[in-house]
């Protein structure tokens, strides 16, 4: 299943430093979109570079039909009050079991973290690109 694929590449860098506005192509460091990007792109699904973009793309899917490998979007304290895209301030994938693979934040790495009642207040929507 290409989503387990995926996600196993997204599990070979946890631990990777998360650096704001990483550059693409490298795997050094990530911010998180470009680490969606990255393990998307190294299982031959294409995704554009930044999380509002990201979200322009697949198919929308509620909360409750979250499944492995869709991308969750979220909003963040700087963006809550925004509009429209520009709410958008983070990307993860859903890996089952309430968790997401991701990377967020100054002097964080990429790690699992459980979609929790901060997560799920964040919350923006759900796509499926898969």
């Amino acid at each position: 299943m290409l989503a387990n694929q995926i996600i196993s590449t997204g599990l070979q860098y946890l631990g990777t430093p998360y650096v704001f506005n990483a550059p693409s192509y490298q795997t050094d460091s990530f911010d998180c979109s470009s680490f969606i990007k990255c393990i998307f792109e190294s299982n031959g699904i294409i995704l554009p570079r930044n999380s509002r973009q990201q979200f322009e793309v697949g198919v929308p899917i509620s909360f409750n039909q979250i499944k492995k490998g869709d991308l969750l979007f979220f909003t963040t304290r700087e963006r809550k009050n925004r509009q429209g895209l520009s709410r958008i301030g983070h990307v993860a994938i859903y890996i089952g079991q309430d968790q997401m693979l991701h990377t967020y934040r100054q002097g964080k790495k990429v790690m699992i973290s459980e979609l929790n009642s901060y997560w799920k207040k964040s919350f923006i929507g759900a796509k499926r690109v898969l």
